[in-house]
């Protein structure tokens, strides 16, 4: 640690004489500095893993004096920095970062924070603040480490809230197993109808424990590596049709009919794990089935090249809509996969706690309509870990609409705008 502070501390007299070299010019460009004509040690510090600030200032009434005058490419990232130096506000405005960073500088002590990074894909780092000296100006400097805990934090939370919800959730069925175990060692015994009545709820109060216990390990694994960006590319509408087939006995026997409308094959190319997106779109129609009645349909429409808010935009001018997950930034295109049951639609105040986890509306907490609450909180968490949008729209008595818009590949071709529709599964 002796041997980077030695290193920063001569970065910083570097520094500090070409912003003096500066001073009465332009103010820099928002470029990163060119590393092949920079000192030696420049390199080593834009070569550490955790985002490095060199902070200084001169008085500590003056709030808005404090500058950041190096900082490495880390920190660039992290931070969308720009420029080579400017005032720390711009960076960094969470009140208990700003305040381990004066007391580094005018307390001259080493300091701690916790920065909690707000955004769709929310991060938690430690920022460790320690003072450097004096500059040759005059002014006082400290350096500033982020180091990110997101991943521990996650672990922690996701751990407790799995403890809880599973203990919550399984409580019910597995009394409910006790009793009927119970009564079937005492008076019911000897009666076989009795007996065949208890196996058959039996069983199916432990394919729902099951269930259970698969949705909350998936979700607690996607929630892990949520703010890890996904690598690979998938063709949507393949994985589209993938669910469709795999779902298509489902809906005979429900006698609902699924009408796909497809773009061409390499037309709708999103980045993203395949597993995960497949997960979304059968969680989708799966919802969809659930809600449609019999001789109902599903509709599941795949629209490409679109703008976020194309995407995002209202499909019926009636329809009760909320935007249940809205991307922080990205590419200018996504494509859009929108499932539309023909139900009896979601009632306005539902609608902001449909990706809550274990939150079910009336009728589906038991019946045919019976789930764990779990399918749109997987859906909600792998949309955003793709860095996508979800959008739920409904009108009472004409069922509700998903529209789920993943970021296209760079170059993948835009989708025409009235694409032929596919094949149609129709119930037998």
């Amino acid at each position: 640690m002796a041997g980077v502070l030695a290193i920063l501390v001569l970065a910083v007299a570097w520094r500090a004489a070409r912003l003096t070299e500066a001073e009465g010019q332009a103010p820099l460009a928002p470029t990163r500095p060119r590393h092949e004509n920079a000192p030696p040690y420049v390199s080593i510090i834009n070569a550490l893993p955790d985002p490095v600030l060199v902070i200084a200032a001169h008085e500590p009434d003056d709030l808005t004096g404090r500058r950041f005058v190096m900082v490495n490419d880390a920190a660039r990232d992290l931070l969308r920095i720009q420029f080579d130096a400017g005032l720390l506000v711009t960076a960094i405005r969470d009140p208990q970062v700003l305040e381990a960073v004066d007391e580094a500088l005018f307390g001259g002590m080493d300091s701690q924070a916790v920065y909690e990074m707000g955004g769709a894909q929310a991060r938690v780092l430690k920022a460790f603040a320690k003072p450097l000296g004096e500059a040759p100006d005059g002014s006082r400097l400290a350096l500033l480490v982020l180091r990110d805990e997101t991943d521990i934090r996650r672990a922690e939370r996701t751990r407790a809230d799995f403890l809880a919800n599973a203990s919550h959730e399984l409580r019910t069925p597995l009394a409910s197993l006790s009793g009927f175990i119970e009564t079937l060692r005492g008076h019911a015994r000897t009666d076989e109808g009795a007996r065949e009545k208890f196996l058959t709820i039996m069983s199916t109060q432990a394919e729902r424990m099951a269930r259970l216990i698969d949705d909350l390990l998936s979700l607690s694994r996607i929630e892990l590596n949520e703010h890890i960006a996904p690598q690979g590319e998938t063709d949507l509408a393949l994985a589209v049709m993938d669910v469709v087939d795999a779902l298509g006995p489902l809906a005979r026997e429900r006698g609902v009919t699924l009408t796909p409308c497809m773009p061409a094959r390499g037309e709708a190319v999103v980045s993203g794990d395949r597993d995960q997106i497949v997960q979304v779109v059968q969680n989708l129609v799966d919802n969809a089935l659930k809600y449609s009645p019999r001789d109902g349909s599903v509709a599941i429409a795949l629209v490409s090249g679109l703008t976020a808010e194309a995407a995002a935009a209202p499909l019926r001018p009636r329809s009760a809509r909320l935007s249940l997950l809205t991307p922080d930034h990205g590419p200018d295109l996504y494509a859009a996969l929108r499932v539309t049951d023909s139900g009896v639609g979601l009632k306005r105040e539902h609608l902001p706690r449909l990706t809550e986890r274990f939150y079910r509306v009336e009728g589906q907490k038991s019946g045919e309509r019976s789930g764990t609450g779990l399918g749109l909180a997987i859906v909600k968490h792998i949309m955003n870990r793709h860095r996508g949008g979800l959008v739920v729209e409904s009108v009472e008595g004409e069922g509700a609409t998903f529209s789920a818009y993943f970021p296209l590949v760079p170059g993948s071709l835009a989708m025409p705008e009235a694409p032929a529709p596919a094949a149609v599964t129709k119930p037998s």
